[in-house]
């Protein structure tokens, strides 16, 4: 059995099924929980590495579920739900939420964006003893030196664009909404809207390159950024 411990979160026997046996045929190790409370308690007491939580549950809002993990845990979590709004999404990711999948979903595409939790923990954790300099691909950032470059050509940044880049380096994996690299980047306080996101983040593709096949940095459009692992 994986040592990889995931709880799924799901009240709709049918879905709960079917994702139990996806995970097992990967040698998953997989707990599970119908209601938002058993999830809590599952999640306090087995402390998984993965969270696969659906938001429409019996008891309460799955959100409510995900901003009471957060108080004390940051596991990864995954929303598989069917609602596909924009707003949803946003919600979700704003609360804590590392990825979201809406229903119906590709079981192979839940196995996938579970590989790519695991390779963010992985890094994350062979990288703990030396944080000052970051990889993914061809692109190193030196944070001691505040350097970026691309196959080992100097990349010129501004400070905001370096900014955000550090930002979304630091959460490579996870969805940035718009909201939170407004807050991280420019403070809450500040008046700063989207299309002045868009246009920095679109100078910064450029400079990275983002046209090509592969791209380091993926667009969710209407909701965020997302820098890809390579």
């Amino acid at each position: 059995m994986n040592e990889f411990k995931i709880l799924m979160v799901e009240d709709d026997p049918s879905i709960r099924n079917l994702i139990r046996t996806s995970l097992k045929i990967e040698h998953y190790t997989c707990l599970s929980a119908a209601t938002g409370n058993e999830a809590v308690s599952m999640c306090a007491m087995h402390k998984p590495d993965l969270v696969l939580l659906d938001l429409g549950l019996p008891d309460m809002d799955g959100v409510e579920v995900l901003k009471t993990i957060r108080l004390w845990s940051a596991v990864p979590v995954i929303v598989i739900s069917a609602r596909s709004d924009d707003n949803d999404k946003i919600e979700a990711l704003d609360n804590g939420a590392d990825d979201y999948l809406t229903k119906p979903f590709s079981v192979q595409e839940m196995l996938a964006r579970i590989r790519a939790v695991q390779r963010r923990i992985q890094y994350s954790a062979s990288v703990s003893g030396d944080s000052s300099v970051f990889e993914n691909g061809k692109l190193k950032i030196d944070y001691a030196a505040s350097a970026v470059t691309l196959d080992d050509e100097p990349v010129h940044l501004t400070p905001i664009e370096y900014r955000i880049l550090c930002l979304l380096a630091r959460n490579a994996g996870r969805v940035l909404t718009h909201t939170y690299i407004i807050s991280q980047i420019w403070g809450k306080g500040i008046e700063t809207d989207i299309i002045s996101l868009r246009v920095y983040m679109t100078t910064l593709r450029k400079k990275l390159r983002c046209g090509e096949e592969e791209p380091l940095i993926q667009t969710h459009v209407g909701i965020g950024y997302q820098m890809i692992r390579r």
